[in-house]
């Protein structure tokens, strides 16, 4: 890996870092096939647990890279539309990944970086961190970062955000739902990334891959019928795997259950 660095624990935890620090870890074509690699293999790999996604140095992601961004200004429709499917791909490899992801924003984010913000499944970050959704001051749109934006902000936020651009502080980015939580210090994020990581161990491997499936065939639904008959099928088939019996066997018999580690 020439842009990502992964570093993993025995209990089933791996670290990935965006490596390009002196760039404030925009991404380039590059960086974005790295991740999408690196978020398969550690999805399919049945020893990690979990996932935390960081980065290096001041920045935790500042977008799209300046020179990648020349190269896109000369290509065609075709090209530019294979072009944003790469980062589109990206984004969603980390937000479909079957492993709970753990966004540990160090930095500041701006443009696809608040899109990556969006995709993990809990972002935390430092109080002194400042967001953007910046693409219309450079004439174009946030558009391949918008699903993941906007379910976690909501539609009526998108709408001022995406349209002003304007610098946003991590106490807001909190309030509108694009952080989970605030840290007062990279020590006290990580204290609670800590936490988080004993708390996610702690359940069922496949559950928690369930579950985020769940939400996602869930979200924006009527509760109708079809939905009920949906969420009965779920937990039926659920119920009857190996992991859940000896979840409630453990449970019963006051005992922890086989994947919680000493």
């Amino acid at each position: 890996m020439q842009t990502i660095k992964i570093e993993r624990d025995e209990r089933g935890v791996a670290l990935v870092v965006f490596n390009r620090p002196d760039v404030h870890n925009a991404f380039d074509e590059v960086m974005i096939r790295e991740v999408i690699q690196t978020f398969a293999d550690l999805g399919k790999d049945e020893s990690v647990r979990v996932i935390i996604l960081g980065a290096e140095g001041k920045s935790f992601c500042a977008g799209a890279d300046l020179n990648w961004m020349k190269r896109a200004a000369e290509f065609d429709e075709d090209q530019n539309r294979e072009d944003a499917g790469e980062l589109a791909l990206m984004l969603n490899a980390i937000y479909a990944c079957p492993k709970p992801v753990i966004a540990r924003v160090q930095g500041n984010a701006f443009g696809g970086g608040v899109g990556v913000v969006a995709a993990a499944d809990i972002a935390i970050g430092v109080s002194d961190a400042v967001f953007s959704l910046s693409e219309v001051k450079l004439g174009i749109i946030p558009a391949v970062i918008s699903p993941y934006v906007i379910e976690a902000i909501g539609a009526r936020y998108a709408r001022r955000y995406f349209a002003t651009a304007e610098r946003m502080s991590a106490s807001e980015a909190y309030r509108i739902g694009l952080l989970h939580d605030l840290a007062a210090s990279v020590d006290a994020m990580d204290e609670m990334i800590a936490t988080l990581c004993n708390a996610l161990l702690a359940n069922g491997p496949k559950a928690m891959q369930a579950a985020k499936t769940l939400i996602q065939a869930v979200s924006q639904k009527s509760i109708d019928d079809e939905l009920m008959e949906e969420t009965v099928e779920r937990i039926a088939q659920i119920r009857s795997t190996e992991e859940a019996k000896e979840g409630i066997g453990a449970f019963l018999s006051k005992r922890k259950p086989s994947w919680v580690r000493e």
